[in-house]
Formats: structure tokens, sequence, C-alpha cells
């Protein structure tokens, strides 16, 4: 099924590495927050506020992290990304409250880092979507995409029951020491087997004024603008799952902490074989519609019942079925992402990274939005209102395909 070369089917795998990781990482906290905000005294409100500092960190990096990969190539990029995500890793666990004390400077520390790391994070995908154009055809950009993402949601199932158990053992401050040591090992594979990158035609320019104003040209069509609205829609609903179920099992469905973290896991789980599939139908259905119709099915069909599933789980007594709506709702959600970075490949061709930054910049902005709101509906008008913000935003994400009118000289046909 993937008519790839081995050294190709490599450069996946590490990809998806790269995914696995980003997510274990960013997850890692909100398991360690349930011990990490009662020794540094840390109310709900200001555990969003340092969920927030890495988005906003990896929000405003993104298009100069696609731009980066587009001059300088995956190799070097990542590389360097990967070796930061070890360093801010190990510094989440050593820095607040044993290095710097009080209650303040805890704080502080903890924003500052995890705003870094989110720097760091930030190239994760638009670079790995620049060496998806690199090393992949076409043709196969909307599968291999969906299996690098399966990457993210792996890395979401397998954080909560590891870092639980390894929290309750050894610390919350363990798990990160831990985590630390993986995306340096990663980094270190990468820079060997990339090595033998080919040249992509973004560094062949000459980076002229003509260049810069071309890519910015891409950057305002309507197509990447609408594109951007409706992820940024989809990643406020995707980020209450990431960010908030682990708590909203433990305070609402009263699991224990690593019931919790084997219950969190489950939509990841669901989404690992979810998001594939749609990535095959995807990939299916373009060769007989066109790319931009086919990902436009797949992408409306799961926004859609995920945005049903959603308003079931948060309101279902049940905790069985509130837990099965969850999960499909995850799964369908995730199974969009290849729809959305394979279309902005399309649309943006030679300038894919710096559109696939700008399009992560605007999901994750809705993620901001999400980890700083849902603390505040829940406070005033409860966890089933928070739910169901995510469920009616999804809604208007599917809205959005449907205004998504590619260029007359774009390939349609993903050839």
């Amino acid at each position: 099924m993937l008519r790839i070369s081995a050294h190709s089917k490599k450069i996946v795998f590490l990809l998806w590495g790269f995914a696995f990781l980003s997510y274990l990482l960013r997850v890692n906290i909100t398991v360690a927050q349930q011990y990490l905000a009662r020794d540094m005294s840390l109310n709900d409100i200001q555990v969003g506020y340092v969920f927030s500092a890495f988005l906003i960190g990896y929000s405003i990096f993104q298009v100069p992290a696609g731009i980066l990969g587009d001059r300088f190539g995956p190799r070097v990029v990542l590389t360097v990304c990967g070796l930061l995500w070890g360093m801010t890793t190990l510094l989440t666990g050593l820095v607040p409250g044993l290095l710097l004390k009080g209650a303040g400077l805890a704080l502080g520390s903890l924003l500052l880092i995890r705003f870094l790391h989110g720097m760091a994070e930030a190239a994760t995908y638009p670079v790995a979507m620049n060496a998806v154009a690199i090393w992949i055809a076409p043709s196969r950009h909307a599968f291999i995409s969906s299996l690098i993402f399966t990457g993210s949601t792996l890395g979401s199932a397998f954080a909560p029951p590891f870092v639980a158990s390894l929290m309750n053992q050894y610390g919350w401050r363990a798990t990160f020491y831990l985590s630390a040591v993986f995306p340096i090992v990663l980094a270190t594979f990468w820079w060997r087997q990339s090595k033998h990158e080919k040249k992509p035609r973004t560094l062949a320019r000459t980076d002229s004024p003509r260049d810069r104003k071309r890519t910015w040209h891409v950057l305002t069509k309507p197509a990447i603008f609408i594109l951007c609205l409706s992820y940024l829609l989809y990643c406020y609903a995707i980020s209450i799952f990431v960010y908030w179920l682990f708590k909203y099992l433990v305070d609402v469905r009263h699991l224990s902490i690593v019931n919790s973290g084997w219950a969190n896991s489950l939509p990841w789980i669901a989404a690992s074989i979810a998001v594939p599939v749609f990535g095959y139908i995807s990939t299916k259905l373009s060769s007989h519609m066109g790319y931009l119709p086919a990902r436009r099915l797949v992408a409306t069909s799961c926004l859609l019942v995920s945005a049903c599933l959603m308003s079931v789980g948060a309101s279902a007594h049940s905790i069985g079925l509130a837990l099965a709506a969850i999960a499909v709702s995850v799964a369908l959600l995730f199974s969009t992402e290849s729809s959305y970075w394979s279309t902005a490949i399309e649309l943006a061709r030679e300038d894919a990274g710096a559109a696939s930054g700008l399009m992560n910049l605007s999901g994750n902005l809705g993620g901001v939005l999400a980890t700083s709101a849902v603390p505040v509906l829940v406070m005033h008008f409860g966890w089933l209102y928070a739910l169901l913000s995510g469920s009616v935003l999804a809604v208007l994400a599917a809205v959005a395909w449907f205004f998504i009118k590619p260029d007359s000289g774009a390939n349609t046909k993903g050839t």
C-alpha cells in the first residue's frame, strides 16, 4: 500500500516519532498538574495560564518555523528543535519549586519554560509537512500525513497511563526527567537518517524580495485564510480533550488518578485507528472527485458527527456511554487532520511550510482560547456547557470548508 522507497519509509517513521513525542511532551503536564498544582499552590485558572503559555509560544513561532523549514530544510530544523524539547522538558521538572521556590516564582518559571517549550515544538508539523512534500509523491500526501498524525494520537493515548503510573510511584518531577531523554535520542537518529535529504525547490531560491513577496501572497489567499479559520475552530474543540479531559474524568466522573489515565487514553487509541482509515479514504476519493472535494467530504462528515457525539458524551449519565461517545468524537475530530494539512500543502505548493505554519498558528490560537475559556465556563456554567462550546465550534469548522475555493491554477486532482 505504501509504494515508497525504504529510506522514505524511515523518514516517515521518524516524522511519526516527532509527532508522537510532541504530544507526549505536551500531554504529560496535563496529568502531572494533579500533583504539580497542589505542590505549587496553583488553582485551575493559573494552570490554564500555564497551558496557554505553551500554546502562545507554539502559536507565534508557527510561521517562522515553517519558513525556516522551507529555507534550511527539515534536517537541521527538526534536529535543533528535538534537542530543545529535551532541555525544556527537563527544566519543567527541575526549576519550579525546586531551584526557584515560592508560589510566584514557581508560576513565573513555569510560564516561561512552557512558553519556550511551545516555541521549540512549533516546527513539528509545518516542517514535517515540508519533509512530506520533499520525500513523498503528492498523490500520497493525505495518507502519509494521516500516518504521521497517528503519532499524535498514540502520544496522547500513551502519555496519561504512563505519566499517571510514573507519577504515583516516583512523583511528578520524575515524569519530566525521564521524558526529557526521548527527544534527544530521536533528534540524534533524525540527524543521521536525514543526511541524504533531497534538495527542496525552496532551498534553491535566492530569497529575493520577489520570492518573499510571492510567499506572502500565498499566505494571504482567501482559501488559505478560510482553511486557517476552520482549523482554529476545530482546534478549540480538540484542545478541550487534549488539556482538560483528564481533569474532567477525575472531577466530574470521579475516576481515580490511575483509572483516569487509562480512560483518558481510550479516545486517542480510537483516533489512532480512525485517522489512517480516513486518510486512506481521502486518498482513494481524491482520485475520483479531486483532492479538495474529497478532503472536504471527509472533514465535514467527521466534524459534524463528532459534534453530535460530543453533546451526547457531555450530557450522558452513564460513565460507559459518556466515555464511548467522547472516544468516538475525539477519533473523528482527529481524523480531519490529514484533510487540513494535505489541503494546505496543495494550496501553497512550494510554500507548504509557511502555509502549514500559518494554519497551525491559527489552530493554536483556538487552543489558547480553549485552555483559557474552559475553566471560566466551568466556574460559571459547569462542565456541560464547556464541552458543548466545543460541539458548536466543530459545526462552524465544518461549515467553513464549503467556502474554500482553490485558485484556477491549483492542482485539484492531487496527482
